[in-house]
């Protein structure tokens, strides 16, 4: 018979694979909706790009997982951590679950983040959170979508440019063909930040139960979390690729490949620096941005500010949804 704390720690890789599943076709869009937007590729090539992608990139780094193991709180001090994980689990999944279902390209990562927080203040106080660090990831989420919005409006203008004398047909024709690429590199990228966020908790658990002593990630934990997010991907995630790709620009082949080019350059920084980002502010901004740069008109402001709402909400009502999710196992199991 399993004994309680194996029995726990499988919960907990199961909840935490779920979660990166479901993020995987949550964010799905991420990579591909400007590209089948544009018919540079087929749904289902796109979907398949994507997930391959997704899995090499989970298997490259592991930088932020070693921050959201230990950036939030310290599990190698913290009592009933493997309870604090299931809890913010439960959260974050209940909270994608409902924005994929309302179509709202809202972020996993800020879901991930808020949860964690809640549960910890639940289980142990305010004194519990890692300030710093905390402090250092909401500084990323925070002003990555800000960098991606100007970056993506500069990029733009600059192609707009280079390329004012080139015939509209032939630039479709040649950016239909780089989008393949580029949405090939984003996908890349979103594998190196957004698996590498179970990884971290899983590994944040790992250390809560004493089944390891050391911050690295377990190749096991790294393959798991890659394949899970990789299936998820595979499963798409067609209500937020329609937002994403239809809802906030009327996207041709050249704005595509100006979104995606930006959003891999701000997630590939974002993860050299081991700080997580969430990929669906950082390519609904660029795309935004992008949008701007051909006239501030062509932007559909109001599905942009209901995305932008969800950005906000996101991290106090999950952090208040995992507290509650924490106080209610602890009166039934601990």
């Amino acid at each position: 018979m399993l004994d309680g704390s194996l029995l726990l720690i499988i919960t907990v890789v199961i909840l935490a694979l779920a979660f990166d599943y479901i993020n995987g076709f949550h964010d799905t869009a991420n990579a591909i909706a400007t590209s089948i937007s544009t018919r540079a590729l087929t749904p289902r090539m796109a979907i398949v790009l994507a997930a391959s992608m997704n899995l090499i990139g989970a298997l490259t780094f592991t930088g932020v997982a070693k921050t959201i193991g230990k950036g939030i709180a310290d599990p190698f001090v913290l009592n009933n951590g493997m309870w604090i994980v299931v809890a913010a689990m439960l959260s974050a999944i209940i909270w994608n679950l409902a924005t994929w279902w309302f179509a709202i390209p809202s972020s996993s990562s800020h879901a991930l983040i808020g949860s964690l927080v809640g549960a910890v203040i639940a289980a142990a106080g305010f004194s519990a959170v890692n300030v710093d660090g905390f402090l250092q990831i909401i500084k990323s989420l925070i002003f990555s979508p800000i960098i991606a919005l100007v970056l993506g409006f500069l990029i733009m203008l600059s192609m707009l440019w280079l390329f004012r004398n080139f015939a509209p047909a032939k630039m479709t024709r040649n950016f239909r063909t780089f989008q393949i690429f580029s949405a090939a590199f984003q996908a890349f990228m979103h594998g190196t930040n957004d698996a590498q966020k179970a990884m971290g908790v899983i590994t944040f658990a790992l250390i809560a139960g004493d089944f390891q002593t050391t911050n690295d990630i377990p190749l096991w934990v790294k393959i798991a979390a890659a394949l899970a997010m990789a299936a998820g991907t595979a499963s798409g995630g067609w209500r937020i690729i329609r937002t994403v790709g239809r809802g906030i620009i009327k996207i041709q082949p050249v704005n595509g490949f100006a979104a995606d080019f930006t959003s891999s350059i701000v997630i590939l920084v974002a993860t050299l620096f081991k700080l997580p980002v969430s990929t669906t502010h950082v390519i609904s901004s660029a795309i935004m941005g992008v949008g701007a740069a051909k006239g501030f008109n062509k932007v559909k402001w109001d599905v942009a500010g209901k995305i932008v709402m969800t950005w906000i909400i996101t991290l106090p009502i999950t952090a208040v949804l995992s507290a509650l999710t924490y106080w209610f196992l602890s009166l039934f199991f601990f």
